[in-house]
């Protein structure tokens, strides 16, 4: 309990909670004063949401997965698209992955059922991700997948907690570890994991989930969204710090992946609160990937 305390405290922000993945969004990520993400030259056009919507009646209604994929890549099953019609459906482009809007420090991008069409049907999702330094992609859960995630520049911390039962109570149920570029590890189906970057350069992962609509869940926003008299009971605060209050109290909270960016940032030189949050530990917003 202490441990999953620690970790779900170490995102408190609140934010909307997307149950499937955007094509390009934002992680859970440290406020830094630069942030060496590369930025696409020329936004890709938003799809119209009423041909993304018929495209999808289409595609779910086909009987077979062959027709599915005659539906999507053919001109009315007779022939092939060609050219850019055909590459638009069956190449994915992650370059161009931004942070949200007001979020420094890393961001995703997704190819996913919504984003990536063809696959449907097919089991399967990845998100190309970029921590910059002293990032973090904070606590969250995919409900319906497993993920395996392989860092392919710099090194990531990483850290996950399985189901209850794993060892006795009160012993640390924590599994964490470090991983170096070309170096990978697998984050079960509801297990809430989260990716940290202690360096003092950029990292880049690649997460492959067995599910094209995986979905997300942030740990914090998630919980703390809860009756707050739940939430006041579950961690057990004195009764000088209250639930109801939670937006005054979220501030003081310490936190080992808190205290672990301020180390971070000090040694890479960043000096006070890049956020300015008035307890000087820095402000993260939630995994949305």
């Amino acid at each position: 309990m202490v441990t999953i305390t620690k970790t779900l405290v170490a995102a408190v922000d609140f934010s909307t909670v997307q149950a499937l993945p955007q094509a390009a969004t934002t992680l859970a990520i440290v406020a830094t004063p630069s942030s060496a993400i590369p930025t696409p030259s020329v936004a890709a056009p938003s799809p119209d949401p009423e041909v993304q919507a018929a495209l999808f009646r289409d595609l779910f209604s086909a009987p077979t997965a062959i027709k599915r994929f005659q539906r999507l890549l053919t001109a009315k099953g007779q022939e092939l698209l060609s050219g850019d019609a055909l590459r638009n459906l069956i190449v994915f482009d992650f370059n161009g992955a931004v942070p949200a809007k007001g979020a420094l420090g890393g961001a995703t991008k997704a190819a996913n059922i919504e984003t990536f069409p063809i696959l449907t049907g097919l089991g399967i999702s990845t998100t190309l991700g970029f921590l910059d330094a002293c990032g973090i992609n904070t606590p969250h859960v995919h409900p319906r997948a497993t993920e395996f995630l392989t860092v392919v520049e710099g090194e990531i911390d990483f850290g996950y907690i399985l189901e209850n039962g794993l060892v006795a109570a009160g012993q640390n149920a924590e599994v964490a570890g470090t991983l170096s570029k070309f170096q990978g590890t697998v984050f079960p189906q509801g297990a809430i994991h989260y990716q940290i970057n202690n360096q003092c350069t950029p990292s880049m992962f690649i997460a492959t989930l067995d599910n094209e609509d995986a979905g997300t869940l942030t740990m914090a926003q998630g919980f703390f969204g809860l009756n707050p008299d739940v939430v006041n009971a579950t961690l057990g605060f004195p009764k000088s710090i209250d639930g109801k209050n939670i937006q005054e109290f979220r501030k003081y909270l310490p936190v080992n992946i808190a205290q672990s960016v301020d180390i971070c940032l000090k040694k890479c030189g960043f000096q006070g609160s890049p956020t300015g949050n008035s307890a000087g530990a820095p402000s993260v917003t939630p995994s949305s990937y």
